[in-house]
């Protein structure tokens, strides 16, 4: 047992269970097995197919953390399919990507809000204390564990060169 987990089994509440996101996932296709829904089904089996090709790969099991980067993958995955098919016109197919990505969303962390990102961002910059752009690998090193299926890697990385520069434009 890892140590997270053990930290994690000591410090819950008294009655609470510790769940974690591949028993969301398995208890939620059997649900969706047993109302007949084959939309949510046929998501939770694409996740779980792809958890165990990651998990074959990697000759170990998964920890959330790793299947909550995983899921944002699959999303990625799912939206620019989306757009593959708006754009050659199949409507049909759209809507059932669109379907998949609403069911793997649910098992997604709570997206961070922009001043919550902007904080954390100063954070990081405060921690390793960087003052250019050349240190943006410093504090994408700290922030990128910190976001992991929270937010776009994108817009960590616009956010974190922008007050990099702000901070190196205002400091000469």
């Amino acid at each position: 047992m890892g140590r997270a987990t053990e930290l994690q089994l000591r410090h819950r509440p008294r009655g609470a269970t510790l769940v974690s996101l591949r028993d969301r996932l398995n208890s939620e296709l059997k649900a969706a097995m047993r109302s007949n829904d084959a939309t949510r089904r046929d998501a939770l089996r694409m996740v779980l197919a792809a958890v165990q090709r990651a998990e074959k790969e990697g000759k170990h099991e998964l920890a959330d953390d790793e299947m909550l980067g995983l899921l944002a993958r699959e999303l990625k995955v799912r939206r620019e399919s989306v757009d593959a098919f708006r754009a050659g016109g199949r409507e049909d197919l759209v809507a059932r990507e669109e379907a998949a990505i609403a069911v793997v969303s649910e098992f997604m962390p709570q997206p961070l809000s922009e001043a919550e990102l902007r904080a954390m961002v100063e954070a990081a910059i405060a921690e390793s204390g960087a003052a250019s752009p050349r240190d943006m690998g410093k504090v994408m090193g700290i922030l990128s564990p910190r976001t992991r299926g929270r937010a776009d890697g994108k817009a960590v990385s616009q956010l974190v060169t922008q007050l990099l520069a702000a901070r190196a434009a205002g400091g000469s």
